[in-house]
């Protein structure tokens, strides 16, 4: 008889213990697939896709300014420039790493953000009313 309350009890302990596992896992799932949240993490994508596309605008830009300032002294050594071109020169060069490295590093969180099993989202089904084109899946990061 002993053994029977033994075995009963850790019975109704291991069924509580699954269902509480049970119940963790479904609301988790709810929290986590809810559509408000799937809302906030489509808006991240987009935002994030729209700021990577400007960076890289704006990357563009620095670089023909540096390219623009190169060409005017293309046959003198930058030793021979004069002190206000070559402070130009260096804050265009600071200001174009400073651009690399902000999009290096956002770049590399949507790429980790798309990737996570619980933004799956972002890979299946139709896009969303008003949307023509798909967000990218994953942008280039690195620049030098």
């Amino acid at each position: 008889m002993k053994n029977l309350i033994i075995v009963t009890s850790l019975t109704l302990l291991s069924s509580c213990s699954a269902f509480n596992w049970s119940n963790q896992a479904h609301s988790l799932m709810n929290q986590e697939l809810s559509p408000q949240t799937l809302l906030i993490r489509y808006e991240w994508f987009k935002e994030a896709s729209a700021q990577l596309d400007k960076k890289l605008s704006d990357i563009k830009i620095t670089e023909d300014d540096l390219k623009e300032l190169l060409q005017a002294y293309s046959n003198t050594s930058r030793s021979s420039w004069p002190s206000d071109d070559r402070t130009e020169y260096n804050q265009i060069k600071a200001e174009l790493n400073g651009l690399k490295a902000s999009y290096n590093q956002l770049a590399a969180e949507y790429n980790a953000n798309m990737k996570k099993f619980n933004y799956a989202f972002t890979n299946i089904g139709d896009l969303p009313d008003g949307t023509t084109q798909p967000l990218p899946r994953e942008f280039k990061p690195y620049l030098n």
